[in-house]
């Protein structure tokens, strides 16, 4: 079986015509094998979806609980027989639940990694190599100019400005799925126990993370309200919002607050500039490009298919290094909010 008859891009998606299934696609259809919660991979109205647990917990929390007609859990590594194909699902370390499509069929495996990351989480399981016939990778970093620190380090840069600035509030903005739980999870490590500060935005899926076991210590709301407290209060304090919220009249709520953006997008000294952000911190969901390259010559599939993202260069790199490489050019899928 040629790769392109087991799956194939169309105007709605990578579509597989044996199962009669779609992954992540951008338009409703009769069943669709979603990767991860993030709404330009995750989207209502499906008749069925295939997903872990903890996907289609997020898409019930996001978009009700008549996000599809039919939910179809798969756990990890667990496999499911769709007319005839096999699938099954591996971890990619993006976000709680994320995960990689594995789709087996006339001895040919086929994987899709949604979106990944191969560093360290403490919010999800992490990436696992599956060796594969076609390897179908994201392209979001895929630059060499995109290298991204240890986290540990950007998160050092948050508690050192926050001994530096004590009469200030600190506003970090954080992407609401995975991104501000990361950013939480990882200032625990590093010792931060005080009270975190959140937006209301974030309220229903850090709960839903602590249902799913992830310990994000304690959290309160960013409410200044008269009887509740006042705008000193927040003096010192670690607050976590959306990155919309940053420049927003909210924000004026807090004392001299200093703006920090999680994202991998912060290595571009000019997109920081232009957000107004104060304290970038290079903290990213994605792979940087070490970690792309590192995974196709980790996998050593026989072809690389490129999704989405920095297409060319990608590509153009598995060339150079003697493998087969093609871009895929789909569309629907961002890769500003990261």
């Amino acid at each position: 079986m040629k790769p392109e008859e087991l799956l194939h891009p169309t105007p709605q998606g990578l579509y597989c015509p044996p199962g009669d299934f779609f992954i992540d696609p951008v338009a409703a259809v009769s069943r669709a094998i979603i990767t991860h919660g993030h709404a330009d991979h995750a989207r209502a109205g499906h008749g069925a979806v295939i997903g872990t647990p903890e996907t289609l917990a997020i898409m019930a929390a996001r978009y009700g609980e008549a996000f599809t007609e039919a939910r179809e859990p798969l756990a990890y590594r667990n496999k499911v027989d769709v007319n005839g194909v096999t699938v099954w699902l591996a971890p990619a370390g993006h976000v709680l639940g994320s995960a990689q499509a594995v789709i087996e069929h006339q001895g040919l495996r086929m994987v899709v990694t949604g979106d990944f990351k191969r560093r360290r989480d403490p919010t999800c399981e992490a990436f696992e190599v599956v060796p594969c016939d076609i390897f179908i990778s994201e392209a979001t970093f895929a630059l060499p100019v995109f290298h991204h620190p240890h986290t540990a380090e950007e998160v050092r840069k948050l508690i050192d400005s926050l001994r530096q600035f004590p009469e200030r509030a600190h506003l970090v903005g954080a992407y609401a799925l995975g991104k501000a739980q990361r950013v939480i999870c990882h200032l625990r490590e590093e010792g931060y126990d005080e009270p975190i500060y959140i937006h209301g935005a974030l309220q229903a899926l850090c709960d839903l993370y602590r249902e799913w076991g992830v310990d994000l210590g304690e959290l309160r709301p960013a409410t200044v309200k008269d009887d509740r407290g006042s705008k000193q209060d927040f003096a010192g304090k670690v607050i976590i919002c959306p990155p919309s919220a940053v420049q927003t009249t909210w924000a004026r709520r807090f004392p001299d607050p200093v703006t920090a953006f999680a994202s991998g997008w912060m290595r571009v000294r000019q997109r920081a500039k232009q957000r107004g952000v104060e304290l970038p911190l290079i903290i990213s969901d994605h792979a940087d490009w070490e970690e792309l390259t590192r995974t196709v010559e980790d996998v050593d599939p026989r072809e690389l298919w490129v999704t989405h993202g920095r297409e060319d260069a990608f590509v153009r790199w598995a060339e150079i290094n003697g493998r087969i490489a093609r871009p895929l050019r789909l569309v629907g899928y961002e890769d500003e909010n990261e």
